[in-house]
């Protein structure tokens, strides 16, 4: 069985905005991936981006100084 951790959910309300995401996470090396939203919460278009809680500031930074937008983040044990 998988052991649980604490994982920072970043959802979107586009697909475009979340794939957005995923290209300038890629692009500047930024770790995560695109996931399926959690059944533990809802967002508009399904997917969020999960990486580690200990990026959460950094990753809202550079998410506001490059004009993506997201809708919430999370804190999930995933």
């Amino acid at each position: 069985m998988r052991q649980r951790r604490k994982t920072l959910v970043v959802t979107f309300n586009t697909t475009q905005e979340a794939l957005g995401m995923e290209k300038f996470c890629i692009k500047n090396q930024i770790p995560g991936r695109l996931i399926p939203v959690p059944g533990e919460i809802t967002a508009g278009c399904g997917l969020a981006w999960k990486t580690i809680p200990e990026e959460e500031r950094e990753i809202e930074e550079r998410m506001e100084a490059q004009g993506i937008k997201w809708a919430s983040m999370y804190i999930l044990e995933l």
